[in-house]
């Protein structure tokens, strides 16, 4: 138990520090570039299956030249998507 209380406690300090990094199974996770028919400006939502049975909600943002930036990322159990 005490082991799983430094994990979360570790994971939650991942995810406080700078940016969101893509994850697997992210819109623009390894590096891809992908281009929205959205006006700059547009927020794009995506949800995915994460690690672990998590879901994974995303928010991007529209950038002038049309790429997406993600700008959030959060988790939660699967079974409250529904």
């Amino acid at each position: 138990m005490k082991y799983a209380l430094i994990a979360v406690l570790f994971a939650i300090s991942a995810c406080a520090s700078g940016d969101p990094q893509p994850l697997p199974g992210s819109l623009t996770y390894g590096g891809k570039v992908l281009h929205s028919p959205y006006r700059p400006g547009t927020v794009v939502k995506n949800t995915f299956l994460g690690d672990f049975g998590y879901r994974v909600f995303e928010t991007y943002v529209v950038q002038p030249d049309g790429t997406l930036k993600l700008t959030s990322q959060s988790t939660g159990p699967d079974f409250l998507w529904q």
